[in-house]
C-alpha cells in the first residue's frame, strides 16, 4: 500500500528547478568557480559546448513525436558493450540510492503498478543511424520522485547489469519524455534491447541510454568516470 501512495508525488516546480540547477543564480554560477576552488572542492569542469548545451536545454519541453505509421520495427540496430546479461525478472530489484531521503528497491511488479507512459521518438545512434521506436515504460520522473531527492541533487549514475555505466544530468533525467522502458513497439521489451529495464529518451544520443538498468546512484558532484564511453573520449552532454 505505501508504494501505490507514494507514487502520486509530484515534484513542485520549485523542487524541480532546485533540484535540476535551473533556479535563480544557482544555475549560472555553478560551472563558473576558478580552477582553484574546483580543485578545493573536487568539481570537475566541463567542456565550453556542454555548458552550452546545457544552457540552451529546455528541459520540461516535450519533443515532438511521430505516429504508430511511421514505427521503423526492424531499424533499431542492437549494439552489445558485452554478452547479454541473463536477468531473473522474478528476482530482479531496481535500486535507487545516493542523494535520497527514502532509499528504493523495487520489483518490476511494483514499477509496473506506476502510471505506464508511452511515446514514438527517434533514436539516434552515434554511429549514423536512427530508428523510430514506440517506447513503454515509467516516467523517470515518477521514480525520482518516489525517492525523494535531496535538493542539492545535480547528476544520476545508472549501473547496469552487463558492467556499462553513465551519468546523466539530472534537468534530462527529469525530463518528461526521459522513461524507464520496459516495452518496445507495444510488446514486452526483449532481452537483447535491455530488459528488463533501458533508459528511453528523444533528448540524449544513443550511448546515453543505458539497458538492463540495476541500480540509479543520486550525486551533487560528477565524478571522473563519466560514462563508459565517455571515458573514452565521447562527449558527456550529447544533448540532441
Amino acid at each position: 500500500m505505501g508504494l501505490i501512495r507514494s507514487h502520486r508525488l509530484q515534484l513542485t516546480r520549485r523542487q524541480f528547478l532546485q533540484i535540476s540547477g535551473l533556479s535563480g543564480v544557482s544555475f549560472l554560477l555553478g560551472g563558473c568557480g576558478t580552477p582553484s576552488f574546483e580543485d578545493l572542492v573536487g568539481k570537475l569542469s566541463e567542456p565550453l559546448n556542454q555548458r552550452v548545451e546545457a544552457l540552451i536545454f529546455n528541459p520540461q519541453k516535450p519533443v515532438p513525436e511521430f505516429s504508430p505509421s511511421q514505427i521503423q520495427p526492424e531499424a533499431l540496430i542492437v549494439n552489445t558493450f558485452r554478452a547479454t546479461p541473463i536477468i531473473d525478472q522474478q528476482k530482479y530489484r531496481l535500486i535507487v540510492d545516493g542523494e535520497v531521503n527514502n532509499p528504493l528497491s523495487l520489483s518490476m511488479k511494483e514499477i509496473q503498478t506506476l502510471p505506464l507512459t508511452s511515446m514514438i521518438i527517434r533514436h539516434v545512434c552515434v554511429e549514423g543511424w536512427a530508428a523510430i521506436v514506440q517506447w513503454g515504460g515509467i516516467r523517470m520522473q515518477e521514480i525520482i520522485a518516489l525517492a525523494q531527492p535531496k535538493a542539492n541533487v545535480k547528476y544520476a549514475y545508472f549501473k547496469s547489469a552487463d558492467g556499462y555505466y553513465e551519468s546523466w544530468d539530472i534537468a534530462s533525467v527529469l525530463h518528461p519524455q526521459t522513461l524507464l522502458a520496459y516495452q518496445k513497439n507495444g510488446e514486452p521489451l526483449p532481452v537483447d534491447n535491455g530488459a528488463p529495464l533501458r533508459l528511453a529518451s528523444p533528448i540524449k544520443l544513443g550511448y546515453k541510454q543505458s539497458k538492463w538498468v540495476t541500480q540509479i546512484t543520486l550525486t551533487n558532484y560528477l565524478s571522473p568516470f563519466k560514462g563508459y564511453w565517455e571515458d573514452q573520449g565521447y562527449e558527456w552532454f550529447a544533448g540532441l
